[in-house]
């Protein structure tokens, strides 16, 4: 008979304090909540990844960085220069060093000629890169680099500045095109 209470308390014991732990853990064990909430923020559309390929941004093989040796380069050069968005005196190698890519530099370059905006106010708004050029008439020039339609809001308040770089942008890819 002793044995018969004793083995009731221990089995009591057990059904009192077994679920305190068990539901510690949640439903699926330990973890299931961060999996469970990571799985609903990949479903919602959310760009969390904890696959570390997916923190590597893959850039797109591309021919948009400037030579000048090629023919493309000489024959960008030369119609922009018959646009008269790049000065006849001056070269496309040296207007945009500065910049990493060609299309942000003849964005830009187009922008200054739509706009007025002196190109080296722009450029060093864009790339953040002070030169040697004259940027003493600019209002407000920034050493931080930032996209060109705040670049246009920066030096001409009273513009459409997202139009007239989606503009800019668009006339560069043209160019872009057209020497290829």
């Amino acid at each position: 008979m002793r044995k018969l209470v004793t083995f009731a308390a221990v089995g009591a014991l057990f059904l009192a304090f077994g679920p305190i732990r068990a539901s510690a853990q949640g439903p699926a064990g330990n973890g299931a909540g961060a999996a469970a909430s990571n799985a609903r923020d990949a479903s919602s559309g959310s760009s969390r990844s904890y696959n570390p390929l997916h923190w590597i941004k893959k850039s797109k093989p591309t021919n948009d960085q400037l030579d000048g040796s090629n023919d493309r380069d000489k024959k960008l050069d030369a119609n922009l220069k018959t646009a008269g968005v790049l000065p006849q005196n001056g070269s496309l190698s040296e207007a945009c060093s500065p910049f990493t890519s060609l299309h942000e530099c003849l964005a830009t370059l187009h922008a200054s000629k739509n706009t007025g905006i002196e190109f080296n106010c722009l450029r060093a708004d864009v790339t953040g890169v002070q030169t040697n050029a004259d940027v003493s008439s600019c209002k407000g020039t920034s050493d931080k680099r930032m996209d060109l339609h705040k670049a246009i809001r920066l030096q001409n308040p009273g513009l459409d500045a997202k139009a007239q770089a989606k503009n800019a942008e668009k006339q560069a890819q043209d160019d872009l095109k057209d020497a290829a």
